[in-house]
């Protein structure tokens, strides 16, 4: 497992790396990203800290417009959790709005009232700063979604089991009232210590030249 997520690494760290800001035309329509952070490393490389993908079709760009642009935590999971660990690590009592999840009429109509909008905006900018600061990224292009999600799967599994990829002492996740994300080093908390890469899925993405650049 060790030696499987190390190529991952590698190859991942030899990839075009996207940061803010980024031209979206240099992205492709589809496929998986995989997110790096500022002093964060593994394998001696940087450390992969999240791997994502999309379901519909062509909304890869959108997708990652969502995370480092959108100032709407509600749109984007990753947003939502940097938030979660900024507001916990500070104590903020505010984390219990931030939970609120406002996307459906029902639920606005329930909560709006109670939340003050400006201070989730100042939260939603210092996210935006945060991950617009911190984070690069690399995309794979892979046009049909059951491939796209089961490798997604499969990358995140790969690196959850792997022990020596472990967060920095200063990693924000650390503050993270999710368990997962605390103790697994990841900002996610779905597909973890699942079916990883194999032998098989390395020479099958060397044979579709998803893996071309692997040395």
């Amino acid at each position: 497992m060790k030696n499987n997520c190390g190529q991952l690494h590698k190859w991942a760290n030899t990839l075009k790396t996207f940061k803010f800001p980024f031209n979206e035309l240099e992205i492709p329509l589809n496929g998986i990203y995989i997110l790096f952070e500022k002093s964060e490393k593994a394998h001696g490389a940087n450390r992969i800290v999240r791997v994502g993908t999309h379901t519909g079709i062509n909304q890869l760009r959108s997708r990652l417009k969502q995370h480092f642009l959108t100032e709407n935590k509600d749109r984007s999971i990753f947003r939502k959790n940097i938030g979660r660990a900024i507001l916990n690590k500070i104590n903020d009592p505010f984390l219990k709005y931030w939970e609120l999840d406002l996307t459906s009429k029902l639920s606005r109509d329930k909560y709006l009232n109670l939340i003050d909008l400006e201070k989730q905006k100042s939260i939603e900018k210092e996210v935006s700063k945060y991950i617009q600061n911190n984070f690069s990224f690399v995309v794979i292009q892979v046009d049909n979604k059951k491939d796209r999600l089961d490798l997604e799967s499969k990358f995140i599994s790969t690196i959850s089991l792997c022990t020596n990829c472990r967060p920095s002492k200063n990693w924000l996740g650390i503050y993270s009232p999710k368990e997962k994300i605390q103790k697994g080093g990841l900002w996610l908390v779905n597909e973890l210590y699942k079916k990883p890469l194999t032998e098989k899925d390395f020479k099958l993405l060397k044979k579709n030249n998803l893996w071309n650049k692997l040395t």
